[in-house]
């Protein structure tokens, strides 16, 4: 999605983020109410397990804080990938986790550890280095993704939120979400970019080309959201999140590549520094939430009729 959005940005510089996200909605949308579960004898399908699409206003009502939050994440993510080069992207965005932690600490009273804090000192370290080492610096782009990591963390803590709303089913939950969101975004459209469609009409957006590469983008869109849970429930939130570093990784470098982007000691140093702290972050929350559950663990009893039996086994033993 990131290549195919940065194509879309430098072959239609025209039309703005909004826009394009706007499409992939639409498309993420028509996809998902187009396959409702079927019962039936045999094996289910693939798709049985997504929900039956359908739509009531006081749901809607409940899930639309999230959807705010959604579309505030959605544009400024598209904002900093519009105004940044594809390698700077990671990096730009990177200040999610150190929102996360702040949000949880302010919002919810928790302690925050040595290690979870010397963790978020090397991902800010490393921001600061890749923002100091690119060579294409953009103020407004970098300030657009720091504004995507604020909304990616109170998306976060709204889907936890709202989530019961809708029976704790994603699906259902993403449904609402991103339906709600097309109603949103159609007025930003409309006021912000009205006159940037029409002078377009006969131009960027005639061409196969930019809805090719929307077609893709919300096939795309729509797929890593399944790839993501598949990939939990089958492994773990561990794996899903190193597995999510080394892309990052490859992404970046191969943006140096594909896009000719120029690349600079202190640059690379800032990218790796914060898939570093990132991946960090994640092995030391893991072991901390493993240590607190084993701790909150209630103590096994062993009942005196267990303890006869186990004596009586070792005496027949000795036998």
């Amino acid at each position: 999605i990131c290549y195919v959005a940065g194509l879309v940005g430098q072959r239609q510089r025209r039309i703005d983020a909004a826009m394009t996200e706007y499409t992939r909605v639409a498309q993420t949308e028509e996809v998902s109410a187009s396959l409702p579960p079927k019962a039936s004898d045999k094996k289910p399908s693939f798709f049985a397990q997504f929900p039956k699409a359908e739509y009531t206003a006081g749901v809607a009502t409940r899930v639309f804080p999230l959807s705010i939050v959604f579309v505030g994440m959605i544009t400024f993510n598209n904002l900093c990938l519009k105004w940044v080069q594809v390698s700077f992207y990671n990096v730009a965005r990177s200040l999610t986790i150190v929102f996360n932690v702040f949000f949880t600490r302010v919002l919810l009273g928790a302690n925050t550890s040595f290690k979870t804090t010397a963790c978020l000192g090397v991902v800010i370290l490393g921001f600061l280095l890749g923002s100091h080492g690119e060579l294409d610096f953009s103020m407004k782009g970098t300030i657009a993704g720091v504004c995507s990591s604020l909304f990616v963390s109170l998306n976060s803590i709204f889907t936890k939120k709202i989530l019961p709303v809708v029976d704790d089913n994603h699906w259902r939950l993403t449904y609402y979400n991103n339906v709600n969101a097309f109603f949103l975004f159609i007025p930003l459209i409309l006021y912000f970019e009205g006159e940037v469609i029409k002078e377009s009409m006969n131009k960027q957006l005639s061409t196969g080309a930019f809805w090719s590469a929307m077609t893709i983008a919300g096939f795309f869109g729509f797929s890593i959201g399944i790839v993501t849970v598949l990939q939990i429930k089958a492994t773990s939130p561990l794996s899903h999140n190193i597995s999510g570093t080394a892309k990052a990784a490859v992404q970046s470098m191969m943006a140096f590549y594909i896009w000719g982007n120029k690349a600079t000691f202190l640059g690379v140093l800032g990218i790796f520094t914060v898939l570093g702290g990132s991946l960090l972050y994640t092995l030391v929350k893991m072991n901390e939430n493993a240590a607190a559950a084993a701790s909150e663990a209630p103590p096994v009893q062993i009942k005196g009729s267990d303890v006869e039996a186990g004596t009586k086994s070792i005496e027949t033993a000795k036998v």
